[in-house]
């Protein structure tokens, strides 16, 4: 099997044992990407001279006997909204067309320090809002499974990038579902860690009370080493949680013997594809004869998730994206005052979508809305956790589907409503800042269908467990994508 369908942990073993070198691995990637680059449009920025010069040191270090870490030589992407120094950072958009970083985020240098190898900077919707990748400034990504369909969002290049091939691990950012959602329509395993679990420094801001940075990788095994790379308290992100990080590796134990499984009743009514549906009560009742415990549990506020999300994330990016002026860094158009300026700078650099949502959020936090609309939803919000805290008094994990249906049509969803209520499974979960993981779990007339379980604060190991022990019953996360074989 070519060494781009590996996994990380696979890779790993051939690297000790030197059947492989770094840098055979690397150039395989690089040349799995030539291949299908041009159907799936993952990358804004590659970087394959730093991918060969930081695998060329990995191999050294082989070669002199040296110990390595889990993801030495191991060639992954990074969402394009994930600070790098010297290395072009836009989050796909105009405004920042040709940024490039003084500083690297805490987790890029938590992944340096492991030697790992980066492969390129990943499309996305534009400063990450969207659900479909279609929304970036630049093009849109392709799914590997139907090149005709959306691969999901925001971090739909990063999910198109294991998926096809062109990285063996990536990572993306989750402010309502853009790790989980496109790893499901991509057939990937996506971890949204807690909230403040993963240092925020360095992710370039869209919703700060939302943000997430998480992997999007193979299989579970690969997300807890990922996981394990990235995790952790940072003194330069006020958000981070002081709290010892455990090894999720340790997690990987396939048994649910006892585990008490929740299923919100909210999550499998209209709206959910009949196919999916039927694919997640499969996959329960397999965790059952497993010796898993089930029951239904009722979080009574899910329906307000929605538009709660949609006037807290747009006030906060509202706010976030203030600096964008053509003052500091990023795109400046010329204007014969500084208003005038500010005016076409803004215009011309932000898409529609962001607009739409910097609009949203303008309007929420105004004068006389503020208290109807923003602080409403902040209450809310706190509606939604204590939801979860009360089903969570009475079960280990959740399961819900991660998104409604399979990933539909590039085109297929142009009013903006629609595609928001694609993230309607995922939503609360940022809202109560939980930790979630999708696996795939079946596939519906060809395509993905993702689980999405989800933990308690700081329950990462608990998920990664019964996704584990889920994973290693079935094949799903074994098959590849058939770009580029048919």
């Amino acid at each position: 099997m070519e060494l781009f369908k590996h996994t990380v942990h696979a890779l790993h073993g051939m690297l000790v044992k030197k059947d492989i070198s770094a840098v055979e691995l690397a150039k395989s990637v690089f040349a799995r990407t030539d291949a299908v680059e041009p159907q799936i449009h993952s990358y804004i920025t590659e970087t394959r001279e730093h991918a060969l010069a930081q695998a060329t040191a990995v191999d050294a270090k082989i070669m002199r006997g040296e110990a390595i870490a889990p993801l030495a030589g191991i060639p992954g992407a990074l969402k394009d909204n994930i600070c790098t120094k010297g290395i072009k950072t836009t989050c796909a958009s105009k405004i920042l067309a040709n940024f490039v970083p003084p500083y690297n985020a805490t987790v890029v240098d938590k992944l340096a320090a492991q030697d790992a190898v980066l492969t390129g900077k990943a499309n996305c919707d534009e400063f990450a809002m969207g659900g479909s990748t279609e929304n970036s400034g630049f093009f849109v990504t392709h799914n590997p499974w139907d090149t005709e369909r959306v691969p999901g969002g925001s971090s739909g290049g990063s999910a198109t990038s294991v998926a096809a091939g062109q990285a063996i691990w990536a990572l993306g950012s989750d402010t309502g579902g853009s790790i989980r959602q496109p790893a499901a329509y991509c057939g990937n395993v996506g971890l949204k860690p807690t909230y403040g679990r993963v240092s925020r420094y360095g992710l370039v801001a869209y919703a700060s009370s939302l943000d997430q940075l998480g992997p999007i990788t193979r299989d579970v095994t690969d997300s807890a080493l990922v996981l394990n790379a990235i995790a952790g308290y940072d003194v330069k992100d006020s958000t981070s949680i002081n709290a010892e990080t455990p090894d999720y590796t340790k997690a990987l134990v396939q048994d649910v013997k006892g585990l008490k499984i929740g299923l919100p009743k909210e999550y499998f009514g209209a709206g959910i594809q009949p196919e999916v549906a039927a694919a997640i009560k499969q996959a329960i009742d397999q965790l059952t004869a497993m010796g898993a415990e089930v029951k239904e549990v009722s979080l009574p506020h899910t329906e307000y998730a929605l538009p709660a999300y949609y006037l807290i994330a747009p006030a906060e990016a509202s706010s976030n994206l203030a600096r964008y002026d053509g003052v500091g860094f990023g795109h400046r158009a010329p204007g014969n005052d500084i208003i005038e300026m500010y005016k076409k700078t803004r215009s011309e650099g932000f898409g529609p979508e962001v607009k739409r949502r910097i609009m949203l959020g303008t309007y929420a936090l105004s004068s006389g809305y503020y208290d109807a609309y923003y602080l409403k939803a902040l209450q809310v919000r706190t509606l939604v956790k204590q939801d979860f805290d009360k089903a969570f008094a009475e079960v280990d994990i959740l399961i819900t589907p991660t998104a409604p249906t399979t990933a539909f049509k590039i085109g297929e969803l142009s009013d903006p409503l629609a595609m928001y209520l694609q993230d309607i499974c995922t939503i609360p979960i940022n809202l109560a800042g939980l930790p979630g993981i999708s696996i795939p779990c079946g596939f519906v007339a060809g395509l993905p269908v993702g689980m999405q379980i989800i933990g308690k604060p700081l329950a990462e190991a608990t998920i990664i467990q019964a996704a584990y022990a889920f994973e290693q019953a079935n094949d799903y996360h074994t098959r590849f994508a058939p770009l580029g074989e048919v």
